[in-house]
This record gives structure tokens, C-alpha cells and sequence, in this order.
């Protein structure tokens, strides 16, 4: 008797683990695939297009079960087509002569050079230095002229016997008028020399912005024969622009379509996600009933098998019993010990 308790007790936690762990795998497969069908609904999937300037297409490829986008193109229009390649037919040209513009300009960054050579040897000097200088040369320039008019004075003097005459304190007349218009003119040298200084820093300077100005002439011509490549290659551009119209559409589209879709594959997901938790939780409150009558069968036959006739007559006036095994108590227990041995 121990045995057979023993195996209908084993065969009940069994049956009871082999039904959940089923269930669970069920469960779980429900899942995986709630979430496979929430992937392939909410899946970006872009929209071919065409329009006349071109179309746009993408190649779509199931990777595990999922869409995905694994390759894009656009083509443009035969006609715009046409029109690129006839610019692009203009552009060596182009560059030829942007390419001779730039040698042509090469001078003009030599004579800046010199230029800023030039200007720097101006304005290197101090401006004290400078007006000390000039006027020095000044003063030099005027010698001959002054020992010309101190020879023909002492001349013209000595000549009508004035030259001891004095005159109220100041000397002879002529020499005092002399001393007098030299040093009017040594004041206004002065004057000259400071205004010169003045004028050799600005010369100096403005020879550093004329060779600045070569300078950017040297690369402001090239740049300008740049302009007709720029504008064959711009507008090649924007015809490329104006075929990748349809494919920029395609991608806006499938974009804006992708909110709703993943709203929608969320929900599904949810749903099912909840159906198959549902189902499992059930079928464990089915098990769980099950095992608890196996288990109150068990006990109540071991009791009638041990003289106790009444716990085994309380099992089978059990409704749930009665429902399986009928309510004859001779036939109940036969049939039990029937359904015992097909368990064996």
C-alpha cells in the first residue's frame, strides 16, 4: 500500500510540474510572439516614390521575422540627367581658366612684396630722427646760397665804406638784416622739416596698404574666375536636390506613419502580453484545484482502505467526485482503483 501511495504521490507533483512548466512555455511563446507581431507592425517601412524629377526606392529584407530597411536609391529624371551632364561638360573649361587666372596673378604678389620692402624702410626711422635729419639737409642745401650772399654783402659794404658802421647797438645794418632773415628762415626749415618727417610715415604706410591691396588682388582674381566652375557646380547640385525630392518624400512618409504604428503595435502587444498571463494564471488555478482533489482522493482512499468506510464515502458524496465517478459507492471505488492502475 506505502508503494502505491508513494507512486500516485509522485505522479501528482509530476503531472502538476509537467502542467506548469507547459503552461509557462506557452505563456512565454505567446509573448515572444506578441512582440514579433508589435516589431513587424511599428517596423519603419519608408514609401517608394516617384515624381518627375526622379524617384526613390528602398529595399525592404525580413531579418528574424522583422522588416528592415537594407539598402535605399534614388534615380534622377533622364531629363534633368541630361541637363547635369551637359554642365558638368563645362566645368574642365572652367577650371582651366581659373587654373590660368591664378599664374596670371602671381606679379602682383611679387610687386607686394616689394611694396612692403619699400614701405618699411619708410617708416623705420623715428619721426625725431627723421625731422632732425631733413632738416639738417636743409640747412646743408642752403650753404652755398648763404656764403654767396655773405660775399656779396661784405662786398657791396667794404665797397661804399660802411662796413664799421653801427647802428644803434646792433651792428652793421646789412649783417644785422642778414642775421635777421637767416634765422626767419631756420624757424620755418624747422617747421618744413617737422611737416616732411610727418608725410615720410604716411608715404610709408600708404605704400603697405597699396601692396596690401596687390596682395588681395593676387587672390581675389582666381577666386572670381572661380565663379563660373561654382555656378555649373551649384546648379548641378540642385538638380540632384530635385531628384532626391520623391526619396526625402518616402522617408517623410513612412516617418509620419510610424507613431501610429508603434501606438498600435504597443496596444497589440499589451494585449496579448496580458491574454497569455491570463491563460497561464488560469490554467495554475485548474491545476492547483486538481491537485488538491487528487490529493484529498488519495487521502480519503488510504482512510477506506484502513476501515475508515466514512472518509472515502465523504469523498464520493463530494459533487465534484460524483460528477466523475457516480455517486454508487462500490462503483466509485471501483472505478478509482480502475483509473489508480491505468495510472501504473
Amino acid at each position: 500500500m506505502g508503494k502505491i501511495v508513494g507512486k500516485v504521490t509522485d505522479f501528482v507533483g509530476l503531472t502538476d510540474i509537467k502542467g506548469t512548466e507547459a503552461r509557462g512555455n506557452a505563456a512565454a511563446q505567446a509573448t515572444r510572439e506578441a512582440g514579433l507581431q508589435g516589431a513587424q507592425i511599428s517596423a519603419f517601412r519608408p514609401v517608394g516614390m516617384t515624381s518627375r524629377f526622379g524617384s526613390g526606392q528602398f529595399d525592404i529584407t525580413d531579418v528574424n521575422g522583422v522588416p528592415r530597411v537594407t539598402g535605399a536609391s534614388y534615380t534622377v529624371s533622364p531629363e534633368l540627367q541630361a541637363i547635369q551632364d551637359r554642365l558638368m561638360g563645362l566645368t574642365g573649361g572652367a577650371l582651366t581658366s581659373a587654373e590660368e587666372a591664378q599664374l596670371a596673378a602671381q606679379p602682383l604678389g611679387q610687386a607686394a612684396q616689394r611694396l612692403f620692402n619699400l614701405g618699411g624702410q619708410y617708416i623705420s626711422e623715428s619721426p625725431e630722427a627723421a625731422r632732425q635729419r631733413i632738416f639738417d639737409q636743409l640747412q646743408q642745401a642752403r650753404m652755398p646760397t648763404q656764403l654767396q650772399e655773405e660775399q656779396r654783402l661784405a662786398s657791396s659794404a667794404f665797397g661804399r665804406g660802411r662796413a664799421g658802421l653801427n647802428i644803434s647797438g646792433s651792428g652793421q645794418p646789412e649783417l644785422y638784416s642778414l642775421a635777421r632773415a637767416r634765422e626767419a628762415q631756420r624757424a620755418q626749415d624747422i617747421v618744413s622739416a617737422e611737416q616732411q618727417a610727418q608725410q615720410q610715415v604716411q608715404f610709408g604706410s600708404g605704400l603697405f596698404g597699396l601692396g596690401a591691396q596687390q596682395l588681395g588682388q593676387q587672390y581675389a582674381i582666381p577666386t572670381q574666375a572661380l565663379g563660373p566652375l561654382q555656378s555649373y557646380l551649384g546648379t548641378v547640385g540642385t538638380i540632384e536636390e530635385m531628384g532626391q525630392q520623391p526619396f526625402r518624400l518616402g522617408l517623410a512618409v513612412g516617418g509620419a506613419a510610424q507613431p501610429g504604428a508603434q501606438a498600435g503595435a504597443q496596444l497589440l502587444t499589451s494585449g496579448l502580453s496580458s491574454a497569455a498571463a491570463t491563460q497561464q494564471r488560469a490554467g495554475d488555478a485548474a491545476s492547483a484545484q486538481l491537485t488538491g482533489f487528487m490529493n484529498q482522493m488519495l487521502n480519503s482512499a488510504i482512510g477506506g482502505m484502513s476501515g475508515g468506510g466514512s472518509s472515502l464515502g465523504n469523498l464520493f458524496g463530494n459533487p465534484m467526485t460524483a460528477m466523475q465517478y457516480g455517486t454508487n459507492l462500490g462503483s466509485q471505488q471501483t472505478r478509482m482503483l480502475a483509473a489508480q492502475d491505468a495510472w501504473f
